[in-house]
């Protein structure tokens, strides 16, 4: 009798204008980390059962924003609901995920698993009803979204698979501090064409 399929989901995480060249927290290589994913799932969404964007979207994060941000607990406005920077990254655009979380609204939200949905269903609900058991997590930016939400998801139980070549650093001395703490709660971390 062979073994049930193990039913894995893709998290895209924070995959916009924001957080590449030219927004407001730019990641270097951000553009390029869209159009790799965009290319990923063109040619492997078959292999997940879901597909999950999560975005900022900041309304009133409080002390998250700062005019003189620490850029550890406080940073300048990015993410703002509704605007251009907080749209999914343009690369993105056949996509078409199937859910979309958004996060931060009136707090700092680092992990996707803080955010809801339009309808308030959170991340966990999300992968829970649809029996995920996996989850790959790419997107922006390693150093901080992606590792927290690789962080929760292992925390929750999923086996989790961090898409090195699919996600870039704020800094690669943050990018290695993010890859140690991720190996050592049990991450894997692979690239896509593994």
């Amino acid at each position: 009798m062979a073994a049930p399929q193990l039913l894995r989901a893709l998290l895209v995480v924070d995959v916009q204008p924001t957080f590449c060249e030219g927004g407001a927290l730019a990641v270097a290589g951000g553009d390029a980390v869209a159009q790799r994913i965009a290319g990923y799932v063109s040619t492997h969404r078959g292999r997940y059962a879901l597909v999950v964007t999560t975005q900022d979207w900041h309304i009133d994060p409080g002390r998250h924003f700062s005019e003189n941000p620490d850029f550890v607990d406080s940073w300048p406005p990015h993410g703002i609901a509704g605007s251009e920077g907080a749209r999914l990254h343009p690369a993105l655009a056949d996509l078409h995920p199937d859910a979309q979380v958004k996060k931060g609204q009136y707090a700092a939200a680092y992990s996707g698993f803080e955010g809801v949905t339009e309808d308030g269903t959170g991340l966990n609900e999300i992968l829970a009803s649809n029996r995920i058991a996996a989850v790959d997590v790419v997107g922006l930016a390693e150093s901080h979204c992606v590792k927290d939400t690789a962080l929760d998801a292992v925390g929750r139980g999923y086996r989790v698979r961090v898409l090195t070549d699919l996600t870039e650093p704020v800094s690669p001395e943050l990018g290695r501090a993010a890859r140690r703490a991720m190996a050592e709660a049990g991450v894997e971390l692979v690239e896509s064409s593994a």
